[in-house]
């Protein structure tokens, strides 16, 4: 199978940044698989389409 992969990789801080809420609270997400992330030698990333379907899912849970 040859699946192209185009997400771009967020680090925590970007996530942060986007989302506007703090390191704890990516974590959390993370820890709760509310949000999608990989590993990379040890470094955490989330693919910025895991960021839109987190809030795209939030905002679905309140309408």
């Amino acid at each position: 199978m040859n699946t192209a992969v185009t997400a771009e990789l967020l680090t925590v801080p970007e996530v942060m940044a986007r989302l506007k809420v703090g390191r704890s609270k990516v974590y959390d997400l993370i820890r709760s698989r509310r949000l999608v992330s990989i590993k990379i030698d040890g470094a955490r990333r989330i693919p910025d389409v895991a960021v839109r379907d987190f809030v795209l899912g939030q905002i679905e849970e309140v309408a």
